[in-house]
């Protein structure tokens, strides 16, 4: 090959790779946490993994609501303005009441429960209404949660009445509502703020917000998800399905294959984050309650009276939904 060639060969690969380059499908995933925390790794790894296959396609990561608010996020993405998110379900319970029983006190029993509700058909009616605005799971994912306070500890449901109480989606302000509570509605981002400045003495929310958000600084008690646990919230990470159905073959394949292995990633990781977020609030001399087995049935059966009724007596087909989801082992 003589140099004029090889000059000229050379100039034409690294066209090639320009062009390659230039014609990668760049899509844009958004969530509220910070770069801590678990739902942030969990799309991390998709990111990672997509890049690793080489088949242009990259995922920019927006954390910490800087594309979108964390409640604003599920109708820009039914509308194809945003493509990935990572999503607490119950946000747009408003939207889609059946989203309501994704945080539904009691529901889920523990974290291999949650699992198999995830590879159920009540989880199949779920995915069919997110399809109708366009949506798709890509990973599956529940978090369990617990209680905390600037005062006294919560175990029981006597222990809010008249607290201003933060719960995450509706069935759950039903019950502390039922409770005597006062509700104040916000995402977990907010709770911190919210704590500070007193607007908020009592909180719900997954044992990794409770860490990753430093709530440590602000409350007194905090009762985590243990051998019993009543928050348990789906929050997977969603893509609108036209976007997904663009991609090619090599995409699709890619994409379907990092997001299996972070949905394992995931599972584990719940389970382990309980835990770490007791050391965490420990070490910051934050006191830990215990929920018993009867601090549990005392408020599934407030539970039953408020939200339960509510969602069966307000949402068509929620009784046949929430026996859909009873009849998961």
């Amino acid at each position: 090959m003589t140099i004029r060639t090889f000059a000229a060969a050379a100039a034409l690969a690294v066209f090639g790779m320009g062009l390659s380059a230039a014609n990668a499908t760049e899509l844009r995933l958004s969530h509220q946490w910070s770069t801590g925390d678990v739902r942030h790794k969990v799309a991390e790894m998709i990111a990672t993994d997509v890049a690793a296959a080489n088949v242009d396609l990259d995922i920019k990561i927006f954390p910490s609501q800087s594309l979108l608010k964390a409640r604003e996020q599920y109708n820009p993405l039914s509308r194809g303005q945003v493509d990935m998110i990572v999503y607490p379900l119950s946000y747009s319970g408003g939207q889609r009441p059946e989203y309501n029983l994704t945080l539904m006190p009691g529901l889920v029993k523990n974290h291999d429960h949650a699992a198999r509700l995830n590879e159920s058909p009540f989880m199949e009616e779920i995915e069919k209404i997110m399809a109708e605005d366009d949506i798709m799971i890509l990973v599956h994912g529940y978090l369990a949660g617990g209680f905390a306070s600037v005062g006294d500890c919560i175990t029981r449901p006597e222990h809010v009445n008249g607290l201003s109480t933060r719960a995450a989606g509706k069935a759950f302000e039903e019950m502390l509502a039922a409770a005597g509570a006062s509700i104040s509605s916000m995402a977990s981002s907010e709770i911190y703020n919210a704590m500070q400045t007193g607007v908020l003495q009592a909180v719900n929310t997954s044992s990794s917000s409770f860490a990753s958000f430093r709530l440590q600084e602000q409350v007194k008690c905090y009762t985590p998800a243990g051998d019993v646990a009543l928050w348990f919230m789906y929050q997977p990470v969603m893509m609108n399905k036209s976007t997904f159905e663009g991609l090619n073959d090599a995409q699709k394949t890619a994409l379907l294959a990092a997001a299996e292995k972070a949905e394992a990633w995931y599972l584990e990781q719940a389970k382990a984050e309980d835990a770490a977020s007791v050391e965490v609030f420990k070490a910051a001399g934050v006191t830990i309650a215990e929920m018993t087995q009867d601090d549990f049935n005392a408020w599934l059966d407030l539970a039953k009276q408020s939200s339960y009724k509510s969602f069966v007596d307000s949402v068509p087909n929620g009784q046949a939904l929430l026996d859909m989801a009873l009849a998961v082992e």
